[in-house]
């Protein structure tokens, strides 16, 4: 019997580029260190569950060119392993401490025992490389990797310098290649960005997909006979596009309806490392003494209130399990219905989240993304599940339209990365992509050091051009961060054009600065000369 439809689910695992090797110890950094330990590595280990029981699941995650570069990166591997090691050392003590507490006990012992199999999973199964170990899902056919644009950038803002928009996917494409070891068949576009014209980039590259939100597709011209539940082909390059299902998005994502605002989820914002005393803590907060999150977390939401009350581990369970059901039940019901209202056409509802989500933010999502995989293969036969270039094979004829520019922030319009909070940034990036382009151009037979000089001032533009720093200003949080990282890039950036041109590149210091921002090795700097159509 043939499934009424399909439904895709879509992962994006993105962090900024937050590598310091000029200091032993950095913040943010342990953003990466975070999502290994709470995000990478429980989805691997559902990986790995889910076959060893037989599940054919599907599921697409994008893994973007920073983020892999920086999972790769052998140093980071390395201050991880001090990371975990010192988790585990302060839940060893939490065990120690909590032993007459009958409700935290088993928190600490369930801490203890989670931070000493991740960290073995971390250094001896996976050799320190997740990568390697996500690439292996994926040469398994039950996971879909597609890349990001290379440094996250916000094509919509670049437009009018096409070169600087073939780097970002043509570098995206290469990073692809060189880590999953095949041609990226998928882009996500960074904040799902697109303006008419980006996807011959798409194309050039040999991407055959892209995503965009809601609207991308509903707005399209002509008006998609499904709506958001089909894909549709661009008229000029033929690359498809996908886009955001609400309803399931809400499900997860509302702040009112959502389900990791269950009270009986665990509290994130409830952290020993600002809950106990500072003499205990003091060893592993921040070096200067100011307070951050450690990961272990003993409450639960318990609703609008201060006074939290502990987390209950199998409660937290069972709650994931009542949600994986329901979530399976809608889908089931939503694609009926769909499929009735389409006579003839097979509906795809396609979901896409924050990986980052599942474990970090909301740390039963990995517990219930696996009971919703179990239940979509075993509780139900409404709808198969798939991926977008699964689907694409099965179902290769769509409608050609142009798909509306579009983005997934606040309005839908790219304002969330353009505004008065992070405006005057752009003047300069502006700037220095029209000087990467005219370095391009004008530098056809460099001297070597010359090459290696233009490689690295197309990194730093890169990483400036990243649409995590306008993304930080305008939310509000580790503003200082932001503004300093656009301004480091784009002054090395400007200190290597000056230099260039000087003819006194000085081979120490570009040495350095190769060594301080070492993202994309095999990059060429003539990938900003645009190439033939």
């Amino acid at each position: 019997m043939q499934p009424l439809g399909y439904h895709a689910m879509v992962l994006h695992a993105h962090l900024p580029y937050v590598r310091h090797p000029e200091y032993d110890y950095f913040l943010e950094e342990h953003w990466l260190y975070e999502a290994i330990t709470e995000t990478y590595v429980p989805l691997l280990v559902m990986f790995e569950n889910l076959l060893n029981d037989g599940i054919d699941f599907r599921l697409t995650m994008t893994m973007t060119p920073s983020l892999v570069s920086m999972l790769a990166d052998p140093l980071l591997q390395e201050r991880y392993l001090v990371y975990i090691g010192r988790l585990v050392e302060l839940a060893e003590k939490e065990v120690f401490r909590t032993q007459k507490d009958p409700a935290l006990q088993p928190l600490a012992q369930y801490y203890c025992q989670r931070f000493k199999a991740t960290y073995e999973l971390f250094d001896t199964q996976y050799r320190r490389n997740l990568v390697t170990a996500f690439r292996r899902f994926q040469d398994a056919g039950v996971l879909e990797i597609v890349t990001c644009c290379a440094t996250h950038g916000f094509l919509p803002l670049f437009q009018m310098y096409p070169e600087a928009v073939q780097a970002q996917i043509e570098v995206a494409a290469q990073s692809y290649r060189q880590h999953f070891g095949r041609q990226a068949r998928g882009i996500w576009l960074a904040e799902c960005g697109y303006y008419p014209g980006a996807d011959r980039f798409l194309k050039a590259a040999g991407i055959e997909f892209f995503f965009t939100d809601t609207h991308g597709i509903v707005n399209a011209s002509p008006r998609p006979r499904y709506g958001a539940y089909a894909p549709i082909f661009c008229p000029d390059s033929g690359v498809a596009v996908f886009c955001r299902d609400r309803e399931s998005s809400e499900q997860v994502w509302s702040s009112e309806i959502g389900y990791p605002g269950d009270p009986f989820f665990r509290e994130y914002y409830r952290d020993i490392g600002y809950d106990l005393d500072f003499d205990y803590i003091k060893d592993y907060v921040q070096p200067d003494g100011t307070r951050k999150n450690t990961g272990i977390k003993y409450h639960r939401i318990t609703g609008k209130t201060d006074q939290k009350k502990p987390y209950d581990l199998l409660m937290a369970r069972q709650r994931a399990d009542y949600y994986a059901g329901h979530f399976v039940k809608t889908r089931a019901e939503q694609i009926t219905h769909l499929a009735h209202l389409f006579e003839g056409h097979r509906p795809l509802v396609l979901s896409p989240y924050d990986a980052e989500l599942y474990g970090h933010w909301w740390f039963e999502g990995p517990e219930w993304l696996n009971l919703v995989l179990r239940k979509a293969a075993h509780n139900q036969q409404v709808y198969e599940m798939t991926t977008p270039y699964a689907y694409l094979l099965a179902n290769p004829e769509q409608q050609v339209a142009q798909p509306s520019p579009s983005s997934w922030g606040a309005n839908g319009y790219n304002s969330f990365w353009l505004n008065e909070t992070n405006d005057k940034i752009y003047r300069h990036l502006h700037k220095a992509t029209e000087r990467m382009i005219e370095m391009a151009y004008r530098f056809q037979a460099p001297t070597p050091i010359q090459r290696q000089a233009l490689n690295q001032a197309a990194r730093e533009l890169l990483l400036a051009q990243s649409s995590d720093w306008p993304f930080i200003m305008k939310t509000g949080t580790m503003v200082e961060y932001a503004v300093k990282r656009v301004k480091t890039h784009l002054h090395r950036f400007n200190q290597l054009y000056q230099a260039i041109y000087r003819h006194e590149i000085d081979p120490e210091w570009l040495d350095k600065l190769a060594y301080l921002d070492n993202i994309f090795p095999d990059i060429d700097y003539t990938v900003y000369c645009l190439q033939p159509a």
